[in-house]
């Protein structure tokens, strides 16, 4: 019998006719069995996952389970014969990321990119390589980087990563709806966010209920609805045109496309939203220079997930979208509210 003390970006592959104890370490106390085996029997469907836990094939300290099953320090698994690959077999020749991501800050419990736009924040759903991929393959002497929220693929900039789980558990619990969690300050998300339209309000709440769905081709969408998880943006006024404005959205709560939905709905769409925009509008763009939907999560406060140490950091508006708004200024714009 093979036994390996696990932490999962240092798999091991099994033979198909070997079974494997794994020893539970700090970075995958906390996580449900289904997810850690999800991750490291990659290549081996869903369907399957569950049925070797229903069975008992699994064992958790020589007992049955069920895949709910919070994994504590020390727990020893019992994984039956099925092949766990490496994580680097999961890269489609091609699809690296070979540019050094831009790091906007880094220490021992965590590090902030500035995500460009265009790059998923993980593989899956069509995308085999995405951000954490390339940081993963990027630094091989890693022992432990999980992201700690999400980022549209057509949304630049900060992106924060734990680099242990004791990080992760805390960032996570930082960026729960509410704006507090276990005691702590929440995290104060801002984007910037350039709208077609004329927005008079200087600071508006928005206040809509968001409602998740699939397409028939299975892709996902969200609109807003009574059925659908209450969501609260703060949307400020910076500047505005003839026919675009440029907002700060402020997220209250962390639901799927929540700024881009909430706009959409109120008749602001946002530039070169492919999903939920002005197609029309959208279709023209790009000879004027905006080849991407302008939305870039330009600045966070939080509290340091170790030391609680008051954290703000920006990242500045990409070029492209700089420029975009030097072409729209020649046509004199008003300035509203306070300067970024």
């Amino acid at each position: 019998m093979t036994q390996i003390k696990f932490s999962i970006f240092k798999m091991a592959e099994v033979s198909k006719s070997s079974v494997t104890q794994a020893i539970i370490s700090e970075n995958e106390h906390g996580q449900r069995l289904d997810n850690f085996l999800l991750k490291i029997c990659k290549g081996v469907p869903k369907s399957h996952v569950y049925r070797i836990v229903r069975s008992g094939e699994i064992r958790v300290n020589s007992k049955r389970v069920d895949a709910s099953y919070r994994l504590k320090i020390g727990d020893i698994l019992r994984i039956p014969p099925v092949r766990i690959a490496p994580r680097a077999e999961e890269i489609v020749a091609g699809a690296e990321i070979k540019a050094e991501l831009p790091i906007v800050y880094e220490d021992e419990a965590m590090l902030v990119v500035d995500k460009p736009s265009g790059i998923a924040v993980h593989g899956g759903s069509g995308v085999s390589f995405g951000v954490i991929e390339a940081l993963r393959r990027q630094r091989p002497q890693a022992r432990f980087l999980e992201l700690a929220h999400r980022l549209d693929r057509e949304t630049s900039g900060l992106l924060l990563v734990g680099k242990k789980r004791s990080a992760l558990v805390a960032l996570h619990e930082m960026f729960r709806e509410g704006g507090l969690a276990g005691g702590r300050r929440g995290a104060d998300k801002r984007y910037l966010v350039l709208v077609k339209g004329r927005w008079m309000d200087q600071v508006r709440n928005v206040k809509l209920p968001l409602f998740k769905y699939l397409l028939d081709s299975g892709e996902r969408r969200v609109r807003v609805s009574d059925e659908g998880k209450a969501a609260h943006t703060v949307f400020r006024l910076l500047a505005r045109w003839e026919s675009f404005s440029l907002l700060e959205a402020e997220l209250k709560s962390g639901r799927t496309h929540q700024i881009r939905v909430h706009l959409a709905h109120l008749g602001f769409p946002i530039a070169g939203d492919e999903k939920y925009g002005d197609f029309a509008l959208n279709k023209g763009l790009p000879k004027y220079g905006l080849k991407r939907m302008f939305l870039h999560a330009w600045k966070i406060q939080f509290p340091h997930p170790v030391s609680g140490a008051a954290m703000s950091l920006e990242a500045a508006l990409p070029g492209a979208l700089e420029a975009f708004l030097q072409k729209l200024s020649l046509s004199e714009p008003q300035d509203y509210g306070q300067k970024i």
